[in-house]
């Protein structure tokens, strides 16, 4: 037997009373393993450096410092995560600005019912590392700062209504947000060592400036949330405030999807999958299990077929299908941008037109950061 399916058969050997049922059957194949992708082999590097399957193409949307073609509005720095909202007969997608020093925000970029710019425009501005977030259902963007003690925006993707700050919802290194509208509460993670997996219950679900922000407990190998006692985070941290706190190591992005919250983290190189439903948590991907298809995990979006797309962080700039049969291969690769990273994947909301950007671009530096769009035959069913 390879040392892979040891350690897999190891891994699964650990925690199996935990699983019963229909939740056993979907759990029992993690963690995800290398094999081909639906979508086949990649090919040659198209004119924009990205290696895509058969039948699939890349446009560039925007480049930083740039203007945004057909608009008058300067796309900025250090494009992060995203996330699409329909708009009628168009769409919008919304980016992160990752910069510091109160160079930060969020910016859009609407399109037509036939994938042309029509507008671009600022959402948030003056803010600090707005790394990843997060949409809502009632159709705003959250926005997290990235730094000790940042907060959480919630921001129109449209332009109107100006950006609100939402303190209830903690102050700590935030990285990404997803809205589960089942137990109407937002999923949310710490990008730290040793942070944490928090959950905010807002006092009304589509009001998010009052609630209670909980953090995810493990004793004995059950799970539970506790209240933070101080969302503000100081002088303690909120991830030192609870016992038996669990810790992850570096949480980054997170997309929630018919009752399982999954999330990365790039400390261990791991995508998780917490099961609201069942009150559990699995690996998806590991990669001292899986090999090493995937490493730098980061942003991660899904296709409504189920699909996961994790983006990396390095690594050969990739972004990677995990599939629902737990086949984990390369969809895309980025050639000749080492030292950038891919964010904020994002599907439009007809699923067939996916957005991400490559922070840094060819330069290296924020300033050169472009973000894509890659058009094709997603697939609808498995």
């Amino acid at each position: 037997m390879e040392r892979r399916s040891l350690l897999r058969a190891a891994a699964l050997g650990v925690g199996t009373a935990a699983f019963s049922g229909s939740l056993w059957r979907q759990a029992a194949a993690y963690p995800a393993l290398p094999g081909t992708s639906p979508y086949g082999a990649l090919q040659a590097a198209d004119a924009n450096g990205i290696m895509l399957p058969s039948g699939f193409t890349s446009r560039v949307v925007a480049r930083s410092t740039k203007t945004v073609s057909g608009t008058g509005y300067t796309w900025h720095k250090a494009p992060d995560g995203g996330a699409c909202f329909a708009d009628g007969t168009g769409w919008i997608y919304v980016s992160n600005a990752e910069v510091g020093s109160a160079g930060g925000g969020a910016s859009a970029v609407k399109f037509n019912s036939g994938g042309t710019v029509t507008g671009a425009y600022s959402i948030l501005s003056g803010t600090n590392r707005n790394c990843a977030g997060g949409a809502t259902p009632w159709n705003t963007w959250l926005s997290c700062e990235e730094v000790d003690t940042g907060y959480v925006y919630e921001t129109d993707p449209w332009g109107v209504n100006p950006a609100v700050r939402r303190a209830a919802m903690g102050r700590f290194n935030h990285e990404a947000a997803a809205a589960d509208p089942v137990r109407e509460v937002i999923y949310l993670t710490e990008d730290k060592s040793d942070g944490c997996f928090y959950r905010f219950v807002p006092t009304t679900w589509g009001d998010l400036s009052s609630g209670t922000l909980q953090v995810l407990k493990e004793v004995s190998g059950v799970l539970s949330w506790a209240n933070v006692p101080d969302p503000d985070g100081s002088p303690t941290p909120t991830r030192d405030q609870v016992a038996g706190a669990k810790i992850f190591n570096g949480g980054e992005g997170c997309h929630y999807r018919a009752d399982i919250c999954y999330f990365t983290t790039k400390g261990d190189n791991r995508v998780w999958a917490y099961n609201a439903s069942a009150n559990t948590l699995s690996v998806v991907y590991d990669d001292n299990v899986s090999g090493a298809p995937l490493t730098g995990v980061d942003n991660v979006t899904a296709a409504a077929v189920g699909d996961l797309y994790v983006a990396e962080d390095g690594g050969n700039m990739e972004i990677c299908i995990i599939t629902p049969g737990d086949v984990v291969a390369p969809f895309l690769r980025i050639t000749g941008q080492s030292s950038s990273e891919i964010c904020g994947p994002a599907f439009n909301p007809a699923g067939n037109r996916l957005y991400f950007s490559s922070q840094r671009g060819t330069s290296g530096s924020s300033s050169g950061g472009i973000t894509y769009e890659v058009t094709g035959p997603f697939r609808t069913s498995l």
